[in-house]
């Protein structure tokens, strides 16, 4: 079985401090992908089609959510 014990002293507000810096670094990933990768195979692009924003959106839905909660 997997032994978390060394986890008992921290404190739940510095864990969830951690588990959404992840997602800021997940969107500051995001922001590093080439503009070439998010239009390519499409003809003529438009905002809508930029992966990035949608992504940058998703994940700031998440981390409402679990700032919240």
């Amino acid at each position: 079985m997997l032994n978390f014990d060394w986890l008992r002293g921290v404190s739940p507000m510095a864990a969830k401090a951690v588990f959404l810096g992840l997602f800021v670094v997940a969107g500051l990933l995001v922001t590093m992908i080439p503009r070439e990768y998010i239009y390519e195979g499409v003809e003529s692009p438009r905002w809508w089609h930029n992966l990035k924003l949608w992504a940058l959106g998703v994940l700031a839905i998440i981390f409402t959510i679990y700032s919240i909660f």
